[in-house]
């Protein structure tokens, strides 16, 4: 009598990678955060050594209302940049209905009117510049212009650099064949960069409009 060994079948074991776009993308963001921490560094040294009132006349020409307003704005670009990463992630790149039903609006929707949003944000800082300017406020004119052209230039110029990354993945989306996993995938990383940059201003923002 013989005995056979009876084997199980092998079971494929399929182990889910994280994209390592996304890692690396997490990664920067990480270095950029240092970046910003320096930034506020720069700004609470300044603050502390600063005569305080000359200090406070300075942050007494700000424009906390028109500033609150364009925050609001950039602040609401965050939701509208989640909603194209959703259709990102459903595969849809263009709306399926009427412009106005926003349930079957695609990445190429949420996504400009995210880019409108953040340019907007842009055109109102560039505005309060102006202003300030106006009354006096240069760069060089106290500790305190010193410091605040420097952390709100800088962010400034880091929603550019995402202005500029949202047109980059709606060309892509607009000349793919097929809207895939390679797209989704800017999407998000987009995404994380942008709500990034959102809360590095909501932070910047408590700071330099609220305490005083």
């Amino acid at each position: 009598m013989s005995s056979h060994a009876t084997t199980a079948p092998s079971a494929h074991v399929s182990v889910d990678r994280p994209n390592l776009t996304q890692v690396g993308t997490i990664v920067w963001l990480s270095s950029e955060l240092m970046f910003f921490a320096g930034l506020f560094a720069i700004y609470f040294t300044h603050r502390s050594v600063s005569d305080p009132g000359e200090w406070a006349a300075s942050t007494d020409l700000l424009n906390l209302p028109f500033a609150t307003v364009n925050t609001t704005i950039l602040i609401l670009s965050s939701f509208t940049c989640q909603f194209g990463v959703i259709a990102a992630q459903r595969h849809q790149a263009r709306r399926t209905g009427s412009l106005w039903n926003l349930r079957q609006w695609g990445l190429q929707e949420w996504f400009t009117l995210t880019f409108i949003m953040g340019a907007v944000f842009i055109g109102g800082q560039v505005t309060e510049y102006a202003e300030l300017v106006e009354h006096g406020l240069m760069i060089s004119t106290s500790s305190f212009g010193s410091v605040f052209y420097l952390t709100t230039g800088f962010h400034g110029l880091h929603v550019v650099g995402g202005l500029i990354a949202f047109l980059f993945v709606l060309g892509s989306s607009f000349v793919a064949g097929r809207f895939g996993h390679r797209e989704e995938v800017r999407a998000h990383v987009v995404s994380y960069y942008w709500h990034f940059v959102d809360v590095i201003w909501v932070a910047l923002f408590f700071v330099i409009y609220f305490l005083r």
